[in-house]
Parts: C-alpha cells; structure tokens; sequence
C-alpha cells in the first residue's frame, strides 16, 4: 500500500446457504386463507425454503461461512469459475474476526458466531453477533470493514443468518407467505481503496420511535421481568405492513442518496442496486426513488422470499452466480429493518469464485 492509497476493506469471497426444504405458494394456500396469485401480486415470491426439526441459524450460517471461505481461497488462487466442488481444508486460515448477523439465534445468550466461528475452525478468534433485523447484514459489513480499515483485524468473515420460520405464527398467512430462511456471507480482508471490491463508505442510521412497527413482543426482559405470562400471539413476530412499506421505501433511498453523494455517485452511475429482498413493489419503488430502471435491481427473492439478515448476501451470491454482477460493476447494497434501522453501502465489484446457491 503506497501513500497515495487508503487502507480499505475489501470484498474477496463470496457463500450462500438454503435449507434442503422448499415451500411453494400451493402448499401455503393448501393449509392457509391464501392462493398462489395473492401471494404473487402482492410480493412478487414464489416459494421460501424453510429449516427442518432440530436444525438452527448456526447450521446454515456455518454453510454460507464455509462456502465464503472457499471463496476466498480459491479467489486467492486465481480460480474464478463458477463450478462445483467441496471446501478445501486451508479455506482461508487467517481470518481472525466473525460477525454473525441474526436476529434468530440459537440462544437468547450466549451470541451465536462464537460457537459458528469454532464449527469453522475458527478457534481463539474474535467473534459476536450483531441485531438489526433486515438491516442486519448492512450493520455487520459496516462494522468489519472498520475494524479492518483500523487495523483491529486483518481479514473478516461476514455473515447474514435467519431462520424466521421459527417465530412466525403458523396462522398468519401475510408473515409466513414473505418469509423464509437462509444465510449469506461474505469474506473482507485489508487493502486499498483502489482494489476492485474495496468498500468505499456507508451510511447507517435509526429511528427507535418506530420499534412498534417490526417486533416480537414477548420473550425479552420488559416482558418477563413482569413475571405474568403473555399472550400466545406476543409470542410470535408481527409487522405493520402498510407503515412499513413506506417507512422502507423512504428510508433505503434517503441513505442511499445520501451515501451516493458521500462518495461522489451519481444514482445513474449505478449498474446494480442489490436491496434488501422485502418485497418486489418495495423495490421497485426505490428503484424509482432513484431514477433507476427495474433492470439495474439485483432480485432474488422469487425463490427465497425475505431472509432477513441473509437477504443481501444472498442476493450478492445468486446474482454473482449467474453473471448479473459483473467485474467492475458499481454496486449499492441497501436495506431497512426492525429497530427501525437502515443503512447502504457501495462498492466496485471483484471477481471472486462463487457457486450456486442450491
């Protein structure tokens, strides 16, 4: 790195992961008050995958970390073709810190990236997890790249996880036809702002007025330090759809304006938005927000629906996969969530090794 360079974080692998269960829409209108054009139209998703008896976030996100680290290997090793293959063993040895995304974890304490980080091989390093709901992952890349950009650590593996499926209310067809679960990870390590996947600003922000809006009322310490229990209902996630969407439109566009002009973008200069995976309408809107047209968005949520903190990541996987993301392309990355949170960020795409996401 020479003077006239900034140390920078740098994007240099690439995972995904989806459980082995896909749920269509005909088999929610089989049990729900729903149907396969009401789902579609309103969401633009077709099908969600959801986790099995006994599995938990900490399995898929070890899946997409692993898949992440090969990544980076291979991308290392100059090996940038999309074909299959198992991890090797020497997957990225030197990363010595773990930010796991997740607003399931497995347990309310400890965090969840530790135990992820050992199940890696990732011994000793330091590991935590980090709580934004769909902004998850926005929060997690941003505080990895600082700690990089300060020295704290020298390569970092990312990762967005959720399993959703566990805290919908099986009655609620509006919840359990948007979300499914799933992981994505990224690796980052030092560098300069001149390399291709160099992340180049942020910007986050929050709005606590708004908590009611996307919450699980129970289980946390405000209602159980009452001691009574609560209501089965409080029990499960809910979320005011209408309020939401367009607190989420305005929200993602306004940051994303406003990281643009932090780094001297212009929204036109953009090849690919990828946003968090709500809902297609959502979008689209910010699409419009930002004089874009439909085809710059990166979408995938289709096939996976909303998952959550592995949303974006995700997103990166399926559309580096398949060739929509394209070396050189400039990216923005924006998502909004519970709290209310939302955040952007923007960078240069690499050209990493990456696989499906099956």
């Amino acid at each position: 790195m020479t003077a006239a360079t900034h140390r920078a974080a740098v994007l240099c692998g690439l995972g995904g992961a989806l459980p082995a269960t896909a749920v269509p829409n005909s088999a929610l209108a089989a049990e729900l008050d729903t149907t396969d054009e009401w789902i579609r139209t309103r969401t633009g998703i077709r099908q969600r995958f959801v986790i099995a008896p006994g599995e938990a976030t900490s399995d898929l996100a070890v899946a997409a970390g692993r898949r992440a680290l090969e990544s980076a290997r291979r991308t290392a090793h100059g090996d940038r073709e999309t074909r299959g293959g198992g991890p090797g063993k020497d997957a990225a040895p030197d990363v010595d810190l773990v930010v796991l995304a997740t607003s399931t974890p497995d347990h309310p304490c400890p965090a969840t990236a530790p135990a992820v980080a050992r199940r890696l091989g990732l011994t000793g390093v330091a590991a935590f997890d980090i709580g934004a709901v769909c902004t998850g992952f926005v929060y997690a890349l941003a505080t990895a790249a600082s700690m990089i950009t300060a020295g704290a650590a020298r390569r970092a593996l990312v990762i967005g996880a959720d399993t959703f499926s566990t805290i919908l209310d099986p009655a609620d067809r509006t919840t359990r036809a948007i979300f499914g679960d799933g992981a994505g990870a990224v690796v980052l390590r030092a560098g300069d702002q001149a390399e291709p996947g160099a992340l180049l600003g942020f910007d986050l922000g929050s709005d606590g007025a708004g908590e009611e809006l996307i919450t699980v009322p129970a289980g946390g310490s405000r209602q159980r330090s009452t001691a009574t229990p609560p209501p089965e209902r409080d029990r499960y996630f809910t979320m005011q759809g209408r309020a939401v969407f367009n607190e989420a439109v305005l929200s993602m566009s306004k940051s994303a304006e406003t990281l643009l002009a932090r780094i001297g973008w212009r929204g036109a200069d953009l090849d690919r938005v990828v946003a968090h995976q709500a809902n297609v309408r959502i979008l689209r809107a910010v699409a419009d927000q930002l004089g874009l047209p439909e085809d710059r968005l990166v979408i995938n949520l289709v096939r996976v629906g909303n998952t959550v903190a592995g949303s974006i990541p995700l997103a990166l996987a399926d559309a580096a996969a398949d060739g929509t993301l394209r070396p050189g392309d400039k990216v923005l990355l924006t998502g909004f969530g519970g709290g209310l949170t939302w955040g952007s960020a923007a960078l240069r795409w690499p050209s990493p090794y990456v696989e499906p996401v099956a």
